[in-house]
């Protein structure tokens, strides 16, 4: 695309709503030795996929019955505006196994088994999926979200080996799981399909489908049991399940969550022995179970949900290196990206009410007062979602000083995004060189610490497209850098 000065401003705008300018109005940062880093466009790894979160387990209800609409509006905007909140780009919908919606369950769209595999089920559709359809709508039409990712933490239990769906268990069918009640591969497959349709006739397209969560989990909750081959087994149902329903094109198979990263990494090389790999669109685990690295695969990799689950809720920033504040997240998805090449990372969940009183929520929301209150986490991804946007291509970088690391992206519109974290005490004057493309024409910076939240901070353009800007202590800073026409 070719960037003309007027376009340059506009595509700032989009992302910022502050005008670009090549040189702002700020007051000349402290004339010390900067610190170099050094962007190579020519050398690209993995495609970003975006950012997200989840709303399964009826969280999202408490968007949609917020009373005050204000705050209804402000909860939108802090998780999807690309401006004043994180900009989320990705939405983690569970999909529902359970025959109502007590409590953590979510209800299922065929909670009457029809007496076997080949009967005709009959399916029903509440028109609102545990407050997720609505949110959803509201995120595609208001913020353009386009990646709905709806996953299944289970089959209806009457398709399972143990006749509920909870406790683990297995699809019947799959490899190792003969039921009596026959093969239900092809019926989930119908039933994930048939999902799909509700969510496409409210407006709403679902573009990633997974049919596992945690399959190394038997869960108390909605959950079912899995390895690499039966997953296979099931991936060649869905796959022309979808294609025959005409969903080919506009939704793709991910697979498979699991607890733990080195399982999920075993589960794709069955997958891959299966003859399924290229069948997924995504790879997608946790890491509740541990587990890192580069995963050997051909399709893109997802840290598809993680989260503090055991720390006390907190809204810090930085005070002690604690697993819920915002710096540690910042390092985290730096950690999933660079070091482990991940494509999407989303956290767990986006809201959750006060109880549990534990950081696996981005915002408490309090239905019964109408009141929310907002953990830095969320200005951590911020500082990744706003300005690396989904299509975004990792680049080369390196340097920065001590204590400071940094990741570049080039957008799908040529900006280009330059990370840079700091868990030093003190500030780093540095300078962002790009090499590899048209020089720089623009800038603008965002940080996040202890007093700002993804906040517009002082960067100055040399003539010759160099970068000068500041590094706070203990902070993520982005460098959003428009290029020149070509």
């Amino acid at each position: 695309m070719r960037l003309t000065p007027t376009l340059l401003t506009a595509a700032a705008a989009a992302i910022t709503g502050v005008t670009a300018t090549a040189a702002p109005d700020v007051a000349p940062l402290e004339p010390r030795q900067a610190n170099t880093i050094t962007v190579d466009l020519s050398k690209t790894y993995q495609r970003m996929d975006g950012f997200g979160l989840s709303l399964a387990f009826q969280r999202a209800n408490l968007i949609t019955n917020m009373a005050d609409k204000t705050k209804q509006r402000q909860l939108l905007d802090l998780l999807f505006n690309r401006t004043t909140g994180a900009g989320f780009s990705i939405i983690r919908n569970g999909i529902g196994s359970t025959p109502n919606s007590n409590s953590d369950s979510m209800n299922t769209i065929a909670p009457n088994n029809p007496g076997g595999p080949d009967a005709e089920p009959k399916y029903e559709w509440d028109g609102k999926d545990s407050g997720q359809l609505w949110v959803s709508q509201q995120a595609v039409s208001l913020y353009g979200v386009k990646s709905i990712y709806a996953n299944a933490w289970s089959a209806p239990g009457y398709m399972k080996t143990n006749g509920r769906d909870t406790n683990g268990g297995n699809l019947c069918g799959v490899t190792g799981a003969r039921c009596s009640s026959g093969d239900w591969r092809q019926a989930y497959a119908d039933y994930l399909v048939a999902y799909v349709k509700f969510y496409a006739a409210a407006g709403v397209n679902v573009t990633r489908l997974g049919f596992l969560n945690e399959p190394d989990f038997s869960a108390s909750y909605a959950s079912m049991q899995s390895n690499g081959n039966q997953a296979a087994d099931f991936i060649k149902v869905l796959h022309p399940t979808l294609a025959a329903a005409g969903l080919g094109g506009q939704v793709s198979i991910t697979c498979c969550d699991s607890m733990g990263w080195n399982n999920q990494a075993s589960m794709v090389e069955q997958i891959r022995s299966a003859g399924a790999e290229d069948m997924l669109a995504a790879v997608t685990s946790h890491t509740y179970n541990g587990g890192g690295g580069a995963m050997n695969t051909r399709a893109p990799v997802w840290m598809s949900e993680q989260c503090d689950l055991n720390g006390q809720w907190s809204t810090a920033w930085y005070a002690n290196g604690g697993a819920g504040e915002g710096l540690t997240w910042a390092n985290n998805i730096y950690n999933a990206v660079v070091s482990s090449n991940v494509s999407g990372y989303l956290y767990w969940e986006g809201v959750q009410w006060p109880n549990p009183n534990t950081n696996e929520k981005l915002i408490r929301v309090d239905n019964s007062t109408n009141t929310y209150e907002v953990s830095r986490r969320l200005w951590a991804f911020a500082n990744w979602s706003r300005y690396v946007r989904p299509g975004a291509v990792r680049v080369g970088s390196s340097g920065g000083g001590n204590g400071v690391r940094t990741a570049a992206f080039r957008n799908e519109d040529g900006t280009v995004a330059v990370i840079a974290i700091s868990s030093g005490g003190s500030a780093v004057n540095v300078s962002v060189k790009i090499s590899g493309g048209a020089k720089a024409a623009a800038v603008q910076a965002f940080v996040s610490d202890n007093t700002r939240n993804c906040a517009s901070t002082a960067a100055t353009l040399a003539d010759d497209g160099t970068v000068s800007g500041s590094v706070a202590a203990r902070s993520i800073t982005t460098f959003f850098i428009l290029p020149a026409s070509e």
